[in-house]
């Protein structure tokens, strides 16, 4: 420590004549030691928040089965109950509200209309997904609709039912066709 300059026991400078002339309570510090704290402060706070959001997955990774998901919102069914569905919903057409297009997620959704065909073989212009409430299945459904212009089937609402991972759906509503690939 040089001559013009008092050095306090936090290592704060301050020159003499000031240091001097201030009037400290007995263990106070210099106006800036608090700041010099703030900085590891802040860096603390920053960390702290960020570890618990750096545990959870990533975004798109899966957090739980799409079942147990709708078991914790009082949706779907059992295995049972999903079969016995099926087989009553066959009784209508395919794509309706009593008979959804059975697919894996919004993936499942976009291939499955991939492969329509209209009537003369065209793709069907596919317009803006909406929700259509509980389904055949007890989940929640979508529905597409779909335009083949003058061609058969003409404009067409598909409801589809996202949440059946397992299934690939190989009929097509009725006056479409499908890929098979």
């Amino acid at each position: 420590m040089n001559n013009w300059a008092a050095r306090d026991g936090l290592g704060c400078t301050a020159p003499l004549l000031y240091a001097e002339t201030i009037e400290r309570a007995p263990g106070a510090r210099w106006p800036g030691a608090m700041m010099r704290g703030f900085p590891l402060f802040s860096m603390l706070l920053a960390l702290a928040v960020a570890a618990p959001a750096s545990a959870q997955s990533k975004i798109g990774e899966r957090t739980a089965p799409p079942e147990d998901v709708l078991g914790m919102l009082g949706l779907g069914v059992s295995d049972e109950e999903l079969d016995r569905a099926v087989a009553e919903a066959a009784a209508f057409p395919l794509g309706t509200e009593k008979n959804p297009v059975r697919v894996g997620g919004p993936d499942g959704e976009r291939a499955y209309i991939a492969r329509l065909r209209c009537g003369d073989g065209s793709r069907p212009k596919v317009g803006q997904r909406g929700n259509a409430g509980v389904g055949a299945f007890g989940t929640i459904v979508d529905v597409y609709p779909l335009d083949c212009g003058n061609s058969a089937p003409g404009r067409f609402a598909l409801v589809m039912d996202m949440y059946h991972e397992e299934h690939k759906e190989k009929n097509a509503p009725a006056g479409f066709t499908i890929d098979p690939s």
